[in-house]
């Protein structure tokens, strides 16, 4: 599964999803985690009620089922979640190779139903009902 950070410094969980320079993007899963792309944005990004800055970081992480953020505010929030992405707040700076080892011990245990959905994102659901 594809997992997002925003970031500032490319090291850490460290920005709000709307003011971040940086979107880096990791594939996961229990065996391990590889880097895949970060994503620059320019411009002004401070809080300004620009709902229009938001449209190419939703593009951005729309193949994601997690997007990792210091904040997020709620009309962020409610893009995110409406493209089936799981947005977590970690509440001060986090490291995102600490961040992606947690995320792989959890699945390699009893990942909880909003990790076990996320691991579902973009394969076809089949529903046997016969079993």
């Amino acid at each position: 599964m594809k997992v997002a950070f925003a970031t500032q410094d490319l090291k850490r969980v460290d920005a709000h999803f709307g003011w971040a320079k940086n979107i880096s993007i990791y594939d996961l899963d229990e065996n391990g985690h590889s880097f895949l792309e970060t994503i620059s944005f320019d411009g002004d990004l401070q809080e300004d009620g620009n709902e229009d800055k938001l449209a190419p970081k939703i593009e951005a992480v729309k193949d994601c089922a997690i997007l990792y953020v210091a904040a997020i505010g709620g009309s962020g929030a409610a893009r995110v979640v409406a493209n089936n992405i799981h947005p977590i707040k970690v509440p001060q700076p986090e490291n995102i190779e600490d961040l992606l080892k947690k995320l792989q011990d959890m699945l390699k245990g009893n990942p909880p139903p909003f990790i076990r959905k996320a691991m579902g994102k973009g394969k076809e659901r089949v529903l046997n009902f016969e079993d």
